[in-house]
């Protein structure tokens, strides 16, 4: 296996095969069981029913009847079922029947690729996408959501910054066609 973290340069292939890879150790199909704990920072699973949180503000998780969750709760749910695990180092896992199907990427992992200074450098680097998605608000372009079916892949090239901020893995909507 060909871990990602230490050959950022395979995130740019728009054809990756994704079953000779890991992130952070973990592989596409393992057990979310396997995601070391002390990685863990947060969740999102079908239990909760309402979520507090935010910055430099301490998470809190609600069931349907109001009853508070604890992190751990959460993570079993998901490790058991469908959802997402959220990473302290902006790793996150995407689970589906207790299998990791995805992983998306962010933060100072890439800032790999802070040499990409527009969007024309990132298309030269990355390639022709399959897909491009342009996200606007109020008339304001905020970001290029690039697909790249080939490696199931797709990657998001902030606008307004001129960088590549998220990067996902997997078996996300849109990462392998229409």
């Amino acid at each position: 296996m060909i871990e990602i973290l230490e050959n950022l340069d395979l995130l740019r292939r728009p054809n990756l095969d994704l079953a000779s890879v890991e992130v952070n150790g973990i592989t596409l199909g393992a057990p979310a069981a396997t995601i070391p704990r002390q990685r863990i920072v947060g969740g999102l699973s079908s239990i909760i029913a309402r979520y507090r949180g935010g910055t430099n503000v301490e998470s809190e998780y609600y069931d349907a009847d109001g009853r508070s969750l604890t992190l751990d709760e959460v993570i079993e749910d998901v490790v058991r079922s469908d959802g997402f695990l959220y990473g302290t180092d902006k790793i996150n896992y995407k689970v589906c029947a207790g299998a990791v199907v995805g992983f998306a990427i962010s933060g100072p992992h890439l800032s790999h690729f802070a040499h990409l200074t527009s969007y024309e450098e990132f298309l030269t680097v990355f390639g022709q996408p399959d897909r491009i998605h342009e996200n606007e608000a109020y008339g304001d372009l905020l970001s290029y959501e690039t697909y790249y079916w080939g490696a199931r892949k797709h990657v998001r090239w902030d606008a307004w910054e001129d960088r590549v901020s998220f990067i996902s893995l997997g078996d996300f909507e849109g990462n392998s066609g229409p």
